[in-house]
């Protein structure tokens, strides 16, 4: 065995992160991953003879380490981001409008954008204008994000047509359940951040082409290999136990897994000095993949108004992935429901799809996709009461919202802490 070794439990983005910064560090690491795919939520399998993600995942110019990782990897010419912020709004029974941010200084660039929203008023857009500008000088946002709008004097509609749209999927949770505090966070550090702050990327690529990079670069990955609990003797961790029984040894664990699986695997978290893992809820995302008969659709993504999905992307000519967040009520109805949902949602919007033929569909789910940002969460950062033991995933406390920023901010910090820490106490 090396000197140094760590284990990595999770195959996800913080779990792959957290080996690659362990790595860069001159430590050797090992990833175990309970299922066949790296990735975790972040993948693409096949079906049939094509290759999906498991959901569309979109990230911000403001993640920072994101890109990062990705360009680490040799991909960043993979990943697409829009030069200024652009989004194409569609709505029921209504022509669609664009909203358009200028090259301006932060926040005020995105006013062009506000007053091409044609579906507010004069009066509600620059509701929405001075609230985005007054976040980014908050210290805290007390309650939920629906009080907060409220105290804003936010309109119905602009709340409907604006914040609803937005927030709802940035934070996947419904706006009366998030924090207010979660909700000023993505108005400061995306819409107020800076210019680029919040224009909005995606893969060119299948997402698992991410994951299978970041492999390459690593020592060992095992997939297939789900992990127990870790083995702990005479007051130290030692390493991990697998669920076959056996016992491995290493220096440092890094524990890149969700709050649920963190408890199982800790048994008695307190021991460990992580506490009000019970406090995280679940929220679903589903994704509804539909192929048309028709090609000449002219955009990549859209948000639609007053609509159960809030967006769609272009994945493909004439492939569209119907994008459905905090989908509490929709995640368990059955596939062929909301099949016809996202088909009815989107001929109504998209009066071109109207007479289009469906050739394919299939529904993808996530029912722990990430937790809702409640007012007063608690959520533990990457050390532990072993100093060789470390917590990643991306709904840490890293200072953002559960997103692949989050993920991979986790990843980094976890191994930055094994290898202060714990490598001084190393057997």
């Amino acid at each position: 065995m090396a000197a140094h070794q760590v284990a990595v439990v999770g195959g996800g983005l913080a779990g792959l992160s957290a080996a690659l910064e362990l790595r860069r560090l001159g430590v050797e690491a090992e990833v175990f991953e309970r299922s066949r795919l790296l990735g975790g939520k972040v993948t693409s399998y096949r079906v049939g003879d094509t290759e999906i993600d498991n959901g569309q995942h979109v990230y911000l110019g403001c993640f920072t380490e994101f890109r990062d990782f990705v360009a680490t990897l040799g991909l960043s010419a993979q990943l697409r981001l829009q030069e200024r912020f652009e989004v194409l709004l569609l709505r029921r029974g209504a022509a669609p409008c664009r909203l358009r941010a200028a090259n301006w200084p932060a926040p005020w660039h995105l006013l062009p954008a506000l007053v091409g929203h044609r579906h507010l008023s004069w009066p509600a857009r620059l509701q929405i204008a001075w609230t985005i500008a007054r976040a980014r000088g908050m210290e805290h946002a007390p309650g939920t994000c629906a009080d907060w709008l409220a105290r804003q004097r936010q309109s119905e509609a602009a709340r409907r047509f604006f914040w609803e749209p937005f927030l709802v999927p940035a934070l996947n949770a419904p706006l009366e359940a998030a924090s207010a505090e979660a909700a000023r966070f993505v108005l400061a550090t995306a819409f107020a951040g800076s210019r680029q702050s919040a224009c909005i990327g995606f893969a060119n690529v299948p997402l698992a082409r991410i994951a299978e990079a970041a492999a390459n670069q690593i020592g060992q990955v095992y997939c297939r290999m789900p992990v127990a609990s870790i083995w702990e003797q005479d007051g130290i961790v030692r390493g991990i136990r697998l669920a076959d029984g056996r016992t491995l040894p290493y220096d440092g664990v890094v524990l890149a897994v969700p709050p649920r699986a963190l408890a199982r695997l800790l048994r008695d978290p307190s021991r460990y000095g992580v506490a009000g893992l019970g406090a995280f809820h679940p929220q679903p995302i589903v994704d509804v993949h539909l192929w048309f008969d028709r090609a000449d659709l002219a955009f990549d993504f859209a948000a639609v108004l007053d609509s159960p999905l809030q967006w769609v992307f272009q994945k493909a000519p004439g492939y569209l992935c119907c994008s459905l967040s905090a989908a509490n009520g929709l995640v368990e109805r059955p596939s062929a429901e909301l099949v016809t949902l996202c088909r009815r949602e989107l001929a109504a919007a998209l009066p071109a799809l109207a007479s289009a033929r469906l050739l394919r569909a299939l529904v993808t789910r996530d029912p722990e996709a990430t937790y809702v940002p409640a007012p007063g969460l608690r959520r533990p950062g990457p050390a532990t009461a072993y100093p060789n033991l470390a917590i990643a995933g991306a709904w840490t406390n890293t200072g953002w919202l559960s997103t692949m920023e989050s993920a991979v901010r986790s990843g980094r910090a976890a191994a930055r802490w094994i290898v202060q820490g714990g490598m001084r106490h190393a057997r």
